[in-house]
């Protein structure tokens, strides 16, 4: 196997007989410690499976913290849940009433001033505890309350969403709030989490004598020396959400079987599951053991230097892969973002914002000191000195890997670019919706009927799943989304044509689904014409089978040509413009240099090209990344890269898609929803995520396009040489 270095620097490669690595600096060679890469393995599993837990704890972590509000919420309403006594008897006539039990639970729900409100509902709670006579189910208010208190409300919060602009606004005091409940985080918080566990602890450790936290039964279910060793493990701060999952299902049961007091059953349990989800705290062996697995080591400067070029779905996946590798890695894109195309087409037709479907890529990996980011230009690859050009400036590689996508093919009619744009790039979408919205203004404006005919006229080439999703997002915009705004015509009377160049719509899907998408298209209004070439695409229209329609809007759906990548390469090309690589995906010829995604033809699927889907890429980026990994570890290759399909979905409409999984096909309503929960899932960013859900859900409920943007010079170029009116 070729080495990752040449002669005179170090390389990464194997010695004859060898399973372990071997680095080399102008012919001397130093055979590495195998255990410290056992070593390493091993940390790396052990890593991975915090990373795991990790994940899970932050998914449930929000919806605990949901519950525990709305369960204190429901007990301010319940005046018989107030702590009783003759100190807190002011709270039940007259404003203090209206504050404790009217506005608390409101605030408290939604989150918003959750602090002071917990504060609030803690002193009560003491003064009831000191004055009156204890209960046990005090005890759990107070700690749950003294929670809020020290760490405040979480991410399904209102305080959490607007916290980070709150300490810059100018309402009075917002400052020093903001600062306070910083102050809280950092000094109070831990200090607290560490009482908690010591307080229960301490009920664990005398459980046998004189349950202070847990009914008599509890010792049935847990007897005494797993309490002891419970409560050592909670003191300790080791293992703690095992641990908390534990006692909850233990306390939970034991009080239920009991028949314990209702508050009892159910404010002990919360305080485990908040204590579980949300971690021991700083002062704990957790947080130790996390801070060793986790410690960010910037790589060294003689380490072996991987530059990934390409930030879309290969390029990311590949970079996720080698983030935590003994490695330099350096990802470059010509933007500073990572773009979710399959959603690109929503942008064009008004429904998403940009912003939407487009994540920065330095935020996704900002806690991976060894990853690079770097925007700009790469113009080409010299492979003899291993470097590659980028803005004019040189930069060498060790490896390279190559997920420089595809752009727009016209079958040699590159002149047809300028009137019929393709759908690839943030630029490509908003000057398309541009051109759409456009055309409903200029034919607003125009009293020429034929002049209005080709203005609201709108032709796509190619019926793939781009081509169909254009041509059903375009006719829904017609005659739903902006009915009733135009006065000299009606949006619905646009025509929407989809021309494709083989028997079907949806080739790749099978012929049932395929019937099923062009009868759903044409139920939209769209005229779908099969078996149909393009023979011609100027300014006025195009010529279809002989036959000129006049278009003021012609979109290009129908053809993709790969980067200039092979020409860098010195490579022959395909006649998509893609390298062909091996069974490892590395160039022929070059065994440091990979390609993947639209840029490459890897006969990985049964033989046959692996498709130029998301998927398709995103299995590639992280086939890539074994492989590096292998080699920087110095362990076995994985196998030939394989394209495992998992299925195919387009849309059409409205509660109308098509979904393929094999010998599972699915049309209609079920489909789309499987499509629109498939592709939340996929995208990138939290923020992403719940952006297109509130906007697909208002727009499916109102049918209301609320990005309807003209941007750019002017209305649109699309049909200017229509929009003109003859002089009188």
């Amino acid at each position: 196997m070729a080495g990752i270095r040449r002669a005179g620097r170090f390389r990464l490669g194997f010695g004859p007989g060898r399973a372990n690595p071997v680095l080399c600096r102008d012919g001397g060679c130093a055979v590495s410690s195998l255990n410290s890469h056992v070593r390493d393995e091993r940390r790396a599993q052990l890593a991975a499976l915090l990373a795991a837990s990790g994940v899970v704890l932050r998914l449930a972590a929000p919806l605990v913290d949901l519950l525990v509000r709305l369960s204190l919420a429901k007990a301010f309403f319940a005046p018989e849940m107030l702590p009783s006594s003759h100190l807190v008897e002011f709270v039940q006539t007259g404003w203090p009433t209206i504050i404790v039990q009217v506005a608390g639970p409101v605030l408290l729900a939604a989150g918003l001033w959750v602090r002071p409100m917990a504060l609030l509902m803690l002193v009560l709670t003491l003064l009831a505890q000191t004055s009156g006579s204890p209960q046990d189910e005090h005890l759990f208010w107070v700690a749950l309350f003294g929670w809020y208190v020290a760490q405040g409300a979480g991410p399904l919060s209102l305080d959490h969403i607007l916290s980070k602009g709150l300490g810059f606004s100018p309402l009075p005091l917002a400052g020093h709030a903001m600062a306070a409940a910083d102050w809280l985080d950092r000094r109070v918080d831990p200090l607290y989490r560490l009482a908690v566990r010591l307080w229960l602890a301490a009920a664990l450790a005398g459980i046998a004598l004189a349950p202070a936290m847990l009914p008599a039964t509890a010792s049935e279910m847990l007897p005494r020396p797993w309490a002891l060793f419970a409560g050592a493990l909670l003191g300790l701060g080791l293992g703690t959400p095992l641990v908390a999952a534990g006692l909850l299902v233990v306390a939970g049961t034991s009080m239920a079987m009991a028949g314990t007091d209702h508050a009892m059953t159910v404010y002990c349990p919360l305080v485990l599951a908040l204590l579980g989800v949300s971690g021991a705290g700083r002062y704990s062996l957790d947080f130790l053991i996390a801070a060793r697995m986790h410690r960010p080591a910037p790589p060294a400067h003689d380490a072996p230097h991987i530059v990934i070029v390409g930030a879309g779905f290969g390029g990311m996946a590949c970079a996720a892969g080698l983030r935590r590798e003994r490695a330099r890695v350096t990802l470059i894109d010509r933007h500073n973002y990572h773009l979710f195309q399959p959603l690109l087409y929503q942008v064009a037709t008004a429904g998403l914002s940009p912003g939407d479907i487009a994540t920065p890529v330095r935020g996704v990996f900002r806690d991976h000191p060894r990853l690079r980011v770097l925007c700009g230009q790469v113009s080409g690859v010299d492979v003899v000195n291993r470097c590659i050009t980028v803005d004019g400036r040189r930069l060498p590689y060790d490896v390279l890997v190559l997920a420089t996508g595809a752009s727009h093919g016209y079958f040699g009619h590159e002149e047809w670019a300028a009137t019929a744009p393709g759908l690839k790039s943030v630029n490509d979408a908003t000057s398309i919706r541009s051109r759409i919205l456009g055309a409903f203004e200029q034919a607003e404006a125009t009293d020429d009927p034929v002049v209005r005919d080709t203005l609201l006229t709108f032709l796509i080439c190619g019926g793939g799943p781009t081509g169909v999703e254009l041509a059903g997002a375009i006719a829904e915009l017609a005659r739903h989304g902006m009915e009733k705004e135009f006065r000299n015509f009606d949006p619905a009377s646009a025509r929407i044509l989809l021309v494709q160049g083989g028997p079907r719509v949806l080739p790749q899907f099978a012929q049932r689904l395929s019937a099923f998408a062009r009868a759903s298209l044409e139920a939209l209004g769209v005229e779908v014409r099969v078996n149909s070439r393009v023979e011609a695409i100027d300014a006025q229209g195009v010529v279809v089978n002989g036959e000129r329609i006049a278009a003021a809007t012609v979109l290009w759906a129908a053809g993709v040509v790969a980067s200039p990548a092979a020409a860098w390469l010195g490579q022959q090309p395909d006649k998509a413009g893609r390298i062909k690589v091996a069974p490892d995906l590395s160039v022929p010829g070059l065994p440091d240099v990979f390609a993947i995604g639209d840029t490459a033809l890897a006969l990985a699927w049964d033989g046959q090209p692996a498709p130029g889907l998301a998927p398709a890429a995103k299995q590639a980026g992280a086939y890539v990344a074994l492989v590096l990994r292998a080699r920087l570890r110095g362990s076995r290759p994985p196998q030939p890269f394989r394209y495992r399909h998992r299925g195919s979905l387009a849309t059409i409409g409205r509660k109308s898609a098509v979904a393929d999984f094999g010998r599972v096909k699915l049309t209609g309503a079920l489909a789309w929803w499987l499509w629109g929960a498939v592709h939340i899932l996929f995208l990138a960013g939290r923020r992403n995520q719940f952006s297109v859900i509130l906007g697909w859900v208002w727009s499916y409920f109102t049918f209301d396009v609320g990005v309807r943007l003209i941007t750019g010079d002017g209305p649109s170029h699309a049909g200017a040489a229509f929009a003109a009116e003859p002089p009188e």
